[in-house]
């Protein structure tokens, strides 16, 4: 799902989208903007959540500075962390406060992944059923057998077969629904056919999206928010707490402490694994990571390694344009939530993402942020992608440089630039940059 930044929009639909958003302040009660161990769960009526602070847990606390300051740099609004299902870190930007309502963006896919997963459970959706059986027989402009092969599953999984490429990628007439390769066949993040699955939930249950949150998780869970129609999209719009009490839910498998919410586990399996063999990082509308290689949003070109290598590798992530993000790491029993304007990412925040990482595994204290501190200057890598060589937009004094690959070896180590690379094989690799005791690392690809 895509949503378009307030900023582009023409007047007349910022004037809808604030009465729609002061309608869902009003429907929820708040303001408009301005597991290894047992878990907590906040109450479902109340606005209490209890709390654990950064030096109970032994965090390094004097990262926390360095943090906010990159969230305040990159236009966030909200950041939450949840450890146990306790807030540890709180911090709103610009006026926005927890009460503030925003919009998820594509992160909404994942909540949609959850409610068909509801919808399965209750035996009146099969992932196997051809699509047409709820959207109707014509909803693309493809060949009727074609058609016939694009099943529930695969818009979970985006793998329709649609033409991701016409111009519009947000078009769910059937006008826009080309097709181009059979359903399976093909991964390719394409909005419109996940979107269409507004009308599958609908078509099988008799209600709207919006009824179903209400039906299915606000009464266990005390989640709330509103899907708001914009252009094509449904998108999703909630305050940040709601986005962290989303990833909790996750994070105890579809279970509110004991009250079971998605009674189905192996589709709820299903949903945070590879869902298919295209792109290994992808599930049912959600993103993984710690998979052998991955795919980004208008591109085919696969990405060796990890989505996030910064990340818990079990991490799983709903991912939004913007940089809206609930991120789930059950080995480490933590929820990780940004929302914001755009931090200069694509679709999908991925980069973004796994920066953010890196300075929580410095508040966290993992081992390698205990000794080191980042750049406060950040030179940029040029070129990137490289070829026979790799530099930097400023040398620094009496630093090393090390380009070392995903598992962590080093194939060049040099006090001087450029790097020679003409010998690496083509993948993903990281330059680190150390200097007196500071480090700074950067993505690079190797054509």
């Amino acid at each position: 799902m895509v949503c378009t930044p307030k900023r582009q929009w023409l007047p007349g639909s910022v004037k809808v989208f604030w009465t729609s958003v002061l309608l869902l302040a009003a429907f929820m009660g708040v303001s408009a903007p301005g597991a290894a161990q047992s878990l907590y769960f906040p109450p479902t009526v109340e606005s209490a959540w209890d709390t654990q602070s950064p030096a109970a847990l032994q965090w390094c606390t004097s990262e926390i500075p360095a943090l906010n300051s990159y969230l305040n740099q990159t236009n966030s609004k909200g950041f939450i962390v949840l450890k146990d299902g306790k807030i540890v870190l709180e911090q709103y930007f610009d006026g926005f406060t927890a009460d503030s309502v925003w919009y998820w963006a594509s992160a909404g896919k994942s909540l949609t992944a959850f409610l068909i997963g509801i919808a399965k459970a209750e035996g009146l959706l099969s992932l196997q059923d051809s699509s047409s059986k709820y959207l109707g027989n014509g909803w693309t402009s493809a060949p009727a057998n074609k058609e016939g092969l694009i099943k529930v599953v695969h818009q979970l999984s985006m793998t329709s077969g649609l033409n991701d490429a016409t111009g519009n990628a947000d078009c769910t007439d059937d006008s826009c629904l080309l097709y181009l390769q059979d359903a399976g066949t093909r991964w390719a993040y394409h909005n419109a056919p996940y979107t269409l699955l507004d009308e599958v939930i609908r078509s099988a249950t008799g209600v709207s999206n919006n009824m179903y949150v209400q039906q299915k998780l606000r009464p266990s869970t005390g989640f709330n928010g509103l899907f708001l129609p914009i252009g094509y999209n449904q998108v999703f719009f909630s305050t940040p707490r709601m986005m962290a009490r989303f990833g909790l839910l996750m994070l105890n498998q579809g279970k509110w402490n004991t009250t079971t919410v998605l009674n189905d586990t192996a589709y709820f399996r299903q949903m945070v694994n590879s869902s298919q063999a295209l792109n290994p990082a992808y599930g049912y509308l959600w993103w993984l990571n710690g998979k052998s290689s991955y795919k980004l949003p208008q591109t085919q070109f696969t990405f060796p390694g990890p989505l996030l290598p910064n990340a818990p590798m079990d991490t799983y992530s709903a991912m939004g344009r913007d940089g809206q993000l609930i991120m789930v790491s059950p080995s480490q029993n933590l929820v990780v939530v940004r929302v914001g304007d755009n931090p200069n990412t694509g679709l999908v925040p991925t980069f973004y993402a796994d920066t953010l990482w890196q300075y929580l595994q410095a508040v966290i204290c993992t081992p390698i942020s205990v000794a080191e501190k980042r750049l406060q200057v950040q030179p940029q890598v040029y070129p990137n992608p490289f070829s026979s060589t790799l530099s930097l937009t400023e040398a620094l004094p009496n630093a090393v440089y090390t380009l070392y690959d995903l598992a962590g070896r080093i194939h060049v180590q040099s006090m001087t630039l450029p790097l020679h690379t003409s010998q690496i094989a083509p993948g993903l690799y990281f330059l680190e940059t150390k200097t007196s005791g500071i480090y700074h690392r950067q993505k690079v690809i190797k054509q």
